[in-house]
């Protein structure tokens, strides 16, 4: 049996308003067709240092208008991970539907080498997340599971 792809004409319209500072910078784009991360550019004017144990904030340069019912997580990117043991320390950032301030990426130097950032490089990404429709119902008492109240570490 033949696998069939299910398209989905209703578009989540997700505005983006660039501020002067992202002037000369890429917008933020999917890298190849399957990405689902939007790369996220510095739009620091001066290079930005993270010493090691270090946490700093890179603006981007741009705000979103995220629609309701929908987040943005920030993430980190792989490449910079690996190769440099730079993250986003709040992994994954969340701008919510009603925040309309500049998107900035909090990174954190997990390495033991300075990290310099420059305007231009690729620094995090964003992915639009819709949430699901949930809500908070108070009870006397949860219902019993296997696992009941372990914690971490509890599963092995």
């Amino acid at each position: 049996m033949e696998a069939k792809q299910i398209i989905s004409n209703s578009l989540a319209e997700v505005g983006i308003c660039y501020l002067p500072h992202h002037s000369g910078l890429p917008a933020p784009c999917r890298a190849t067709e399957g990405s689902a991360g939007y790369d996220i550019y510095a739009a620091c004017d001066e290079s930005v240092v993270i010493k090691p144990g270090d946490v700093k904030i890179v603006p981007s340069g741009f705000k979103l208008a995220v629609p309701r019912g929908h987040e943005v997580q920030v993430r980190p990117r792989s490449g910079l991970a690996l190769n440099n043991r730079i993250g986003v320390l709040n992994s994954p950032g969340t701008i919510d539907s009603d925040y309309r301030g500049e998107v900035g990426v909090i990174l954190y130097n997990f390495g033991s080498e300075k990290f310099v950032v420059r305007r231009g490089d690729r620094i995090a990404q964003f992915v639009i997340c819709k949430l699901p429709d949930a809500c908070l119902v108070e009870l006397d008492q949860l219902d019993a599971t296997k696992r009941g109240d372990g914690g971490f570490g509890h599963t092995g």
